[in-house]
């Protein structure tokens, strides 16, 4: 039963970075998934995989892990490269592309 702390990163209809502060501690699947022949369903016997907890900070969900006994590894969250925009610049005389309607 590993354990795995990590910090989600912002959803792709986010413009903001609401619940992606917290930082999380799931369990990994212990048994894979298996598909209902009759139905198609994807179904899994693992109820530890429906567990989700959150944290504050990085050092409580490493505290919990270890005062429970719980293997766990640690994901570092990947800081998105912001890059500078500006209106100007669509306007500029050495393009790489030229400006055309």
């Amino acid at each position: 039963m590993t354990a795995k702390i990590y910090r989600p990163a912002k959803t792709a209809m986010q413009s903001g970075k609401a619940k992606s502060q917290d930082w999380v501690l799931e369990f990994e699947q212990e048994k894979p998934r298996s598909i209902d022949p009759m139905m198609g369903y994807t179904s899994s016997t693992d109820m530890k995989s429906q567990i989700r907890m959150t944290f504050e900070t990085r050092e409580a969900a490493v505290a919990y892990a270890t005062r429970n006994g719980l293997a766990y590894r640690v994901s570092e969250p990947q800081e998105a490269k912001r890059r500078r925009v500006v209106y100007s610049d669509n306007f500029r005389f050495d393009r790489r592309q030229p400006w055309t309607h």
